[in-house]
This record gives C-alpha cells, structure tokens and sequence, in this order.
C-alpha cells in the first residue's frame, strides 16, 4: 500500500451530508492501508457569495484583500472534513496551504506553485492521521501574504501535493463520473472516456472543459502522475489521465468542447511597425491577463488592426490596459465583444491524420456558423463564433467527428 492524493470539489462538499458522504470515501481509502491526504475546495457557492460581498464594498477591491478572503473558503471546508472522520473514529488533521509548505510566485488571485515542502504531512503519517488539506491556496514568503491559484486551484493543488509525496495516483473526485468526450448536457450521445492522453486533457481543460483545471494537467504530466477522474456521488469507474499510448492516436477525434467566457478585443488603426505588438502584449501581461486567440490584419495604409481573445472575467481590466496602450502608440479605438464562444476539437491523432481542419470548418459553413477566429496546435483545432451558436456547433463536430 502507498499514498493517495484525493480531491473534492465544492459540490462534493456543498453539504453537511455531503461532506459526512466524502468522509466516508476517505475512510474506506484509509481502510484499504493507504496514507491519504485529502484536498478540499471551498463549500459550493461560497466562494463567489466572498466575492460578491467584496464587490459590494468596492468593486475596484484589492487583490490582496481578495485572496485574504476568498482562501477561507477553503480553510471552513477542510476542518469540517477532518472532524467528520474524527466523529467516525479515524485520526485526522485538517492543514492550510502555508501549513503544509504550499509556496507561491505571489501573484495574487492566479498565483503559480514554486514548491510544496509537504514535511508536515509526512509527519502526520507517521502518527497514522489522514491529512485533509485546504486547496487553492499558498504563501508567497517574501511577503509572508496568502494567495490563491485562481479558480479551480485546488485540482493543482492536489496533483502538486500528490507530486511532492510521490504518491501512486492523484483522485479527482467531482459531480461528474469522469471526462467525456463532449458535454452531456449539449451532446446526449457523449461518451464516458475510460483514459485520455495529458496533451489531450491538457487542451480540453484550457479550452473550456470544466472537469480539471488545465494547470493541474500540466503538473501532472510534468511529475509523471496518473490522475484518476472520479464521481463522489455514484461508485462507477472514471477517466485515467495518463501518458500518451498508441491505442489514443487510433482516434481521430477524441472530444468536442466549447468555452463561453471567451471575450473578444479589437485594436484597430494600430500602427504597423516592428515592436508594436510586442510593447501591446506586454503591457496586457503585465496586469496579468492571459490572451488567446491573436489575428492580426494585412497592413494598410501604414496601419493595421489586432485583435485577440480574453477570459470574459478580465474584459473591464483588459479594456481598460488597451484605452492606455491605444492612446500610447497612436491607435484609433479598442472594441469589446462579449457575445463569442470558442468552439474545439481535440485529438492526438490529429497528427497522423490529413483533412481534419477542412472537415471543420465546411461543416460550420454547411450549417450557417461564421467564423470569426482560427487557432490550431498539432492536436486541436479551434473556431471562434457567435456565441449563441456555440451549442450547435459541439453538436454538429461531435456527430461528424466522434460519433460517424
């Protein structure tokens, strides 16, 4: 028997029955003679109930003040946990990020992992305690201040604490049974993946796909750790992430995704000399904000126009950074877009097989759906559209693509 690193999310812990169910599952773990520690979201709702309240007060709030917040979510949660396996009889400690080593690069709100010490729980194994522990969050030591890894952190925390004790397996468990291969609740035909490359789960996370966060993908396969996708609702098999074999690169198409907080930003008039883009992007990146998709027009008349995609939470702040940066170098105007989606398809055996991008797009025109946006890697191909045919676009690809 060795380690296992488990994960419940806010819905898997939205309740006190609820939370009494998932102790019961991390007891039975324990019982199979394994050394558990167990990763926690905050109660469902809680987090943006925090933030809501913050806004109230300012909506200008501090990022500091933010995460001071919002890391408590996390920190209610994992002691009701750990005295629900007390009550039941199992040795157990609930243990903060900063308690267990969780060390941060201080970027306040979306900060990345530089370390997890994990010495802490390594003593409590000893003592025979199951470790229930507060995601989504950690310290930046310079500053001795708490900061949050962003929306859906605790996926990256489980899987970074999972890499430090080098543990067999990293469990996920949420309200779902696993990764499909499109939303079942836009594709009724969906089907239930029973393993999936990283690159693949990797692109379906960053491109909308809720069931993982994609850094905790990254880390994953970056520490060469198996994650295990599971439901905390029904006993059914899940979805392994693991390294890529060559039965994956049989299918063409392994899933259908679309991502609505997606916002469009255009620049336009923007002049066209060499460093303009670069001194654009990085005046974004310095505020923190993560672009995606990047067209730039054909230059005319010495001028030309940039456009690029952003999470729909960062549309104020981007806008606001692009007002600056146009009025810098001389451009006309920043439009905003709200109403787009991105529309995806994955699959690593993309790279063996010719046509896949053509295929897309004539099935998108067969069907009335304008494409605003292209972007490709080796596995993916990626269309951003009118938001309100977004749904009807993962149809028609996961018909054609998965289901043919």
């Amino acid at each position: 028997m060795g380690i296992v690193v488990m994960k419940f999310g806010g819905t898997s812990v939205g309740s006190i029955e609820r939370i009494k169910n998932v102790a019961r599952i991390i007891a039975k773990k324990k019982d199979q003679g394994h050394d558990v520690a167990c990763v926690v979201s905050a109660m469902s709702g809680e987090t943006d109930r925090l933030i809501n309240l913050l806004k109230e007060i300012d909506p200008k709030y501090s990022p500091r003040e933010y995460d001071q917040l919002v890391s408590t979510g996390e920190s209610a949660s994992s002691p009701l946990v750990a005295q629900s396996l007390i009550s039941m009889g199992y040795p157990a400690v609930s243990l903060t990020g900063i308690q267990i080593g969780m060390v941060t690069n201080g970027a306040h709100s979306n900060s990345r992992i530089m370390d997890v010490k994990a010495d802490r729980i390594r003593e409590e194994f000893k003592k025979g305690k199951i470790c229930i522990i507060a995601g989504f969050q950690g310290l930046f030591p310079e500053t001795g201040d708490i900061t949050t890894l962003g929306r859906g952190g605790s996926d990256t925390s489980a899987v970074a604490v999972a890499a430090a004790l080098k543990a067999n397996v990293c469990e996920i468990y949420t309200d779902v049974d696993g990764v499909y291969t499109a939303d079942p609740r836009i594709v009724k035909h969906a089907k239930k993946l029973d393993k999936i490359s990283y690159d693949e789960m990797l692109e379906l996370a960053s491109l909308g796909a809720k069931v993982l966060q994609s850094r905790s993908v990254e880390l994953g396969m970056n520490h060469n750790v198996d994650i295990m996708v599971l439901s905390s609702l029904e006993d059914k098999p899940g979805t392994l992430v693991t390294k890529e074999d060559s039965d994956m690169e049989q299918v063409v198409v392994t899933g259908v995704v679309s991502d609505k907080n997606q916002a469009k930003i255009t620049i336009t008039a923007v002049p066209d000399n060499p460093g303009i883009a670069s001194k654009i992007f990085n005046k974004i990146a310095d505020s923190n904000i993560n672009v995606d998709v990047i067209v730039q027009n054909v230059g005319k008349d010495g001028n030309t126009d940039m456009s690029f995609t952003v999470q729909k939470t960062d549309i104020l702040r981007a806008t606001d950074v692009c007002n600056a940066i146009a009025k810098e170098i001389g451009a006309k105007e920043v439009l905003a877009d709200e109403n787009i989606a991105k529309v995806s398809i994955v699959g690593v055996g993309m790279r063996s097989h010719a046509g896949v991008a053509a295929k897309m797009f004539s099935l998108l025109a067969e069907n009335n759906i304008n494409i605003k946006m292209i972007t490709t890697s080796e596995i993916k191909v990626s269309c951003v559209v009118e938001e309100k045919f977004s749904e009807l676009a993962v149809r028609i690809l996961h018909e054609a693509f998965v289901e043919a």
